[in-house]
């Protein structure tokens, strides 16, 4: 109707007679040199007392024929112009409608993190900036930038010029180095860099730690003066037998029970390797031990091919746990005056570390019963009753530096992904503290370029840190997640530790949170195996790792205390030499000389760059943050299935596991909707994504069991943390009712099954959303 309305009036305009007519008069001006013309409209307007005349209609009759067909010409042309212009505006609405919306797709395609099926056709909507380089960037022009940039990177010279001193933590060239690293950071005109300082308590050798080995006669039969010592090993001496335990787990010395060999009271001779140092002395304090004694068996490292197989005593922590034990649960910021406080994780018994060449002169002094099932070694003890261990390690106090450079993200500044690598060691300690600070340095470098020259916009920001103490235990690390526990995890999305990335020419091992697995078994699916160039380096994961299994964390790694202390995911990865670690990590040896003949030193760390930096670009580029929630769910479940199978000693007590599979039941409808509305998502809705990234934050740190305090219990991951509070601890208070009933305390066991069910509860919850959507029907 209205065009209909609109036509009528165009044609009563043009096509009839008019109803009204012009008239021109001219009239003489006052001032006698000019005219001007007049116009006036009238429906039957008179000009003076004369009414227009009749030869004036005859006029207008004549001519009417005429300007009509001018005036229809006129209009036709008008309303074409006009219909073309309103066409042409609506058509390119339409087009550039289209084209957000398949970039939109595309955005969605990624962000659901599909990396093999980027849109076609995602060339042709790019915006050209004032440098000609494209406003959005995706993934598939990520991944070749940073190729680009990486394979021209030449890290031997690097790697030679930052191992030129040795760096012990607290020291005035570890000191040295962190300066370096700040200036570095400073180079490459990061956004911010800046330090933090903590005054810590590490330890030093006093005087020469020994072992001596008596004759039955009492004279001296040998002497060891270790090269090295392990930290926070309490000072004494003790004079005892000597027992061997393999690797000094847990099922090792319940072998040493089924052959009737008692430890206790003796020194426990062990191999280093499979778990840490630290948890091998906890296990022999459990079995009553005097001391303990470590060494590195060739059989379980590899080698330079050229290089001998002896290998000096190695350097060590024996805390069990992080950070520094003589502030547990809380900074150590400017000599910060607490009451007296001890690590709970601190040893009673003194403890030393031996070459590889002494451990075996020990073994064959020792007395050989038969071997436990599994053991690779029979020697057992004890033939040599007369040991004397003496150590004389000193408590120090020193001042140490953590160096902290930030790339700002530009949607969400105040998210961030942290990166890091430990800076100290002793000695040169190449393979353990200098190569990664040079990957460190080198994915700062790339990424810092992307931004500046290539056009990327992280959405998140990235923060590079240099840890100083790393060597006894995470302590840099660990003291700076004590200073912001309470923020930390709202704000770091994730982290990836760089310490000892390369230690061989060969298989490629990974930890991460189940949060991860997802994405980084995709970003092996993108990275060639510097080895086997024509592979990818996940066929090679999966060759040696089952598909659905990632390693989980040792406590000794640097991202441990971020996962199970913090509640923040993380990932930590290196390359080894048939999946075996460096023979020299931590020893005097570990140098640039021995290391290059160890590997392809340009090939085997560009790779690392190349893993860590897309790592961290999955992280800052998509809208949606790119965690598996359903991957957590499934590890849940195989947890809460070993409970199962304890079933009948459960009911025993008159309890069930209906609410804890209730629990888990939540955990999982909350995880599969959660995924739905990520899948659906508006992406420029940005108040809704940074909820859902939100929730998605809450998954880890959930894991955390408020009921234990961090400051006696650190570790409080009820997957992957140490205490009562975890699911181990419950199918270990099981096995005990099945085994020796008599010791099973069941109030404690009921306690523990509460807690952890309100715990994976509370972590359901946190990943439903608003609290209006929380349906307990506890």
């Amino acid at each position: 109707m209205k065009m209909e309305s609109a036509r009528s009036a165009v044609t009563n305009f043009f096509g009839r007679v008019p109803l009204t007519y012009t008239r021109f008069s001219l009239t003489p001006q006052t001032d006698g040199d000019g005219s001007q013309v007049e116009m006036k409209l009238a429906d039957d307007e008179e000009c003076g007392d004369q009414t227009l005349g009749d030869h004036l209609v005859q006029h207008r009759q004549r001519n009417n024929g005429c300007k009509s067909w001018c005036f229809k010409i006129l209009g036709a042309v008008l309303l074409f112009l006009i219909g073309f212009l309103i066409g042409y505006l609506v058509y390119r609405g339409h087009e550039t409608c289209l084209s957000t919306s398949a970039a939109i797709g595309s955005e969605v395609k990624i962000d659901s993190n599909d990396v093999d099926n980027d849109v076609e056709g995602e060339d042709d909507f790019q915006v050209e900036s004032k440098m000609d380089k494209p406003s959005i960037l995706y993934w598939s022009d990520l991944k070749p930038i940073l190729d680009r940039k990486v394979d021209n990177i030449l890290f031997e010279t690097k790697i030679e010029n930052l191992s030129e001193t040795t760096r012990e933590a607290g020291s005035a060239n570890e000191e040295t180095v962190a300066k370096v690293m700040h200036d570095e950071f400073t180079k490459m005109s990061l956004d911010k860099v800046w330090n933090d300082e903590h005054y810590v308590t590490l330890q030093d050798p006093g005087r020469t730690n020994k072992i001596t080995v008596w004759k039955t006669d009492g004279s001296v039969d040998e002497i060891f003066t270790p090269t090295s010592y392990v930290a926070y090993s309490p000072e004494g001496s003790v004079n005892a037998g000597l027992v061997y335990s393999h690797y000094g787990r847990t099922e090792d010395f319940d072998a040493l029970r089924v052959k009737k060999i008692s430890p206790d009271g003796k020194l426990v001779l062990v191999r280093s390797g499979l778990i840490p140092i630290s948890e091998k002395v906890k296990n022999a304090e459990h079995a009553n031990a005097a001391g303990v004694l470590i060494y590195p068996d060739p059989a379980d490292f590899t080698f330079p091919d050229d290089e001998d197989k002896d290998i000096d005593s190695p350097f060590g922590h024996a805390h069990f746990g992080s950070g520094d034990p003589y502030t547990p649960g809380f900074p150590s910021f400017n000599h910060t005056q607490f009451p007296p406080s001890r690590s709970s994780g601190l040893p009673e018994i003194p403890v030393q570390s031996l070459s590889s060449w002494d451990g075996k002169k020990l073994l064959r002094k020792l007395y050989n019963p038969g071997c436990p099932v599994g053991w690779n070694s029979c020697v057992l003890g004890e033939q040599y009753k007369n040991i004397t261990l003496e150590v004389h390690n000193i408590n120090a106090e020193k001042k140490i530096y953590n160096i902290f450079g930030v790339i700002n993200g530009f949607d969400e500044p105040d998210r961030y992904v942290v990166v890091g690598a430990q800076r100290d060691s002793l000695g040169a300690g190449v393979a353990k503290a200098v190569v990664g600070s040079s990957v460190l340095l080198e994915v700062a470098r790339v990424l810092s370029d992307m931004i500046k020259i290539e056009g990327y916009k992280p959405r998140r920001s990235i923060v590079f840190a240099s840890w100083s103490a790393g060597d006894f235990g995470s302590v840099g690390a660990t003291e700076w997640l004590e200073g912001y526990l309470t923020t930390l995890h709202l704000k770091a999305i994730s982290y990836i530790n760089l310490d000892a990335v390369v230690q061989g020419s060969g298989s490629f091992q990974m930890s991460a949170s189940p949060l991860m697995y997802n994405m980084v078994q995709k970003i092996m699916n993108e990275v060639a195996d510097p080895i086997a160039t024509d592979k990818l380096l996940y066929e090679q994961f999966s060759q040696a790792n089952s598909r659905d299994c990632i390693p989980c964390f040792s406590m000794d790694d640097a991202a441990y205390p971020f996962l199970a202390y913090s509640g923040i995911p993380s990932v930590s990865f290196s390359f080894r030499k048939d999946q075996k670690p460096y023979a020299y990590l931590g020893t005097s040896k570990d140098t640039f000389n021995t290391f290059k003949k160890l590997v392809n030193v340009d090939r085997m760390c560009r790779t690392a760059v190349k893993f860590a930096a897309l790592i961290v670009l999955r992280l800052t580029h998509d809208h949606i943050l790119p965690f598996d929630y359903t991957r957590y769910g499934e590890e849940l479940r195989k947890s809460i299935t070993a409970l199962n199978t304890q079933w009948m000693a459960i009911t025993t007590m008159n309890l069930n596991l209906k609410w804890i599979n209730s629990a888990l039941g939540d955990f999982r409808r909350a995880a599969n909707s959660l995924k739905r509305s990520t899948l659906e998502s508006d992406l420029e809705n940005m108040p809704f994504v940074r909820s859902l990234n939100d929730r998605a934050m809450k998954v880890e740190y959930s894991m955390l069991s408020p009921y234990v305090s961090p400051k006696e219990t650190p570790f409080r991951h009820i997957l992957y943390g140490v205490g009562n509070h975890t699911v181990s601890a419950l199918m270990k208070h099981l096995l005990v009712l099945r085994d020796s009933p008599s010791l099973f305390n069941e109030s404690v066991f009921k306690n523990q099954l509460a807690l952890f069910t309100w715990s994976l509860q509370g972590a359901a919850n946190a990943l439903a959303g608003e609290i209006w959507e929380i349906n307990n029907e506890f």
